[in-house]
């Protein structure tokens, strides 16, 4: 399984002075996206169900994906809390008396970092290539491995971004390989049963 990366929208919210809490959807269904560009690259959707069956049990809040960063916040000890609604993943994280922490907040609260990313493995998918940039309908994410604030889109010029774009065009190559040999075998089927009829 290839790890890939996804950025979305950081929202904060504050209802206790003496708390920072930080809230946002780190995955939106029904929205399409462009990874890449119209040459090199897809259209991106994530399906109302495609969380149903992840494994979600240890998910750090990170920032930048970086493991050499401290933890933000973290599934296991409940100070980052992960629900699945009818629009997507939402998180509320509310982060330790830190100075670490006391900065990202602050820079979050003066819109100096207002995205997130999360980095996910696939299970399944579907394939649409009737337009132009053929669209990729994610039906079940098999992993969530973290959520991150970012200070830029994740997937801009990133290697996992590259890896992920190189995965999707050989992908798309083997399903054009595999329609032609399907076309192929038709017919051969065909001109096969044209000789035995013909043969009769």
């Amino acid at each position: 399984m290839i790890k890939e990366t996804r950025t979305a929208t950081l929202n904060l919210t504050s209802n206790d002075e003496n708390k920072m809490i930080l809230e946002g959807y780190a995955i939106v269904f029904n929205e399409e996206t462009l990874i890449g560009d119209a040459k090199r690259g897809f259209r991106e959707m994530i399906m109302p169900n495609a969380l149903i069956n992840t494994s979600m049990k240890d998910v750090p809040l990170k920032y930048n994906h970086m493991d050499n960063f401290l933890v933000i916040a973290r599934t296991k000890n409940g100070s980052l809390k992960l629900e699945v609604d009818d629009k997507g993943l939402k998180i509320r994280a509310e982060l330790l008396d830190t100075q670490t922490n006391k900065d990202i907040y602050k820079m979050v609260q003066n819109g100096l970092l207002d995205k997130m990313s999360f980095a996910f493995t696939v299970a399944c998918q579907e394939w649409d290539r009737s337009g132009d940039v053929p669209l990729r309908k994610i039906t079940s994410i098999e992993r969530l491995y973290d959520v991150s604030i970012v200070d830029l889109p994740a997937y801009d010029g990133t290697s996992i971004y590259s890896r992920s774009l190189d995965f999707v065009e050989s992908e798309l190559r083997a399903m054009d390989l595999a329609k032609e040999n399907e076309k192929k075998e038709l017919i051969r089927r065909r001109i096969n049963l044209k000789l035995k009829i013909g043969g009769k």
